[in-house]
């Protein structure tokens, strides 16, 4: 089955509770690719490539975050991109 490829923006208290790094660790446990990083307006965006279910997985975990986030809305867009691991990137 072909990847999915989905680009994620995630609103709520998402900054300064290690969301980034523990989606980053996330990832990797389901053997996505791709990158996370925080953006200006204080939302976290990521894109996300892998199987699906384990795409679905992660969207899935995107919704509850690191114990200490507070989701209000993850957003769900097609995508598309080839990446050969899971990256933390700076600050958009």
């Amino acid at each position: 089955m072909p990847d999915m490829v989905v680009r994620l923006e995630i609103r709520g208290r998402v900054q300064g509770v290690g969301y980034r790094w523990t989606m980053a660790e996330q990832a990797r446990q389901l053997d996505l690719r791709g990158w996370v990083r925080n953006r200006l307006d204080g939302s976290v965006e990521a894109v996300v490539a892998g199987g699906p279910a384990a795409v679905r997985q992660l969207i899935d975990w995107a919704h509850r975050g690191p114990d200490a986030a507070i989701v209000t809305s993850v957003e769900v867009f097609a995508s598309a991109g080839e990446f050969t691991g899971f990256d933390q990137r700076p600050t958009a």
